[in-house]
């Protein structure tokens, strides 16, 4: 599975971080993702999910509503099968535009779901 992280970060004690890690692990396909950063632990980091040119399936967000509301569009262009709201990145205005476009939302952690098979 293709899986793009928005709001990545070089900090391994960050969620974000150990989510790309996990995610790479479990044998996924992980499209870290952060204006600012342009590597972790020797992985490209993308400026944005419009630098990624393969089909993304699964958004995952580390990003405050404030943010995503800024990316919603062109996540949205993207056309992702999921995307998924991490703690503290919950946005319902988006999440109403990503359901509307038969897009499937979840509000859960990413780390949890990977962790307990419900990826």
């Amino acid at each position: 599975m293709k899986v793009a992280v928005i709001g990545v970060s070089n900090k391994p004690h960050r969620y974000s971080y150990q989510a790309v890690m996990l995610l790479r692990q479990k044998g996924h396909d992980a499209y870290p993702v952060h204006p600012r950063l342009k590597e972790v632990e020797g992985m490209r980091i993308y400026p944005s999910i419009n630098a990624i040119k393969d089909p993304i399936d699964t958004v995952t967000l580390y990003v405050g509503a404030d943010t995503s509301d800024a990316l919603t569009d062109d996540i949205l262009a993207k056309k992702p099968a999921r995307i998924i709201f991490n703690p503290g990145a919950e946005n319902p205005h988006f999440e109403k535009k990503a359901r509307e476009q038969g897009i499937t939302t979840v509000n859960a952690c990413t780390l949890v779901m990977l962790k307990t098979g419900q990826f």
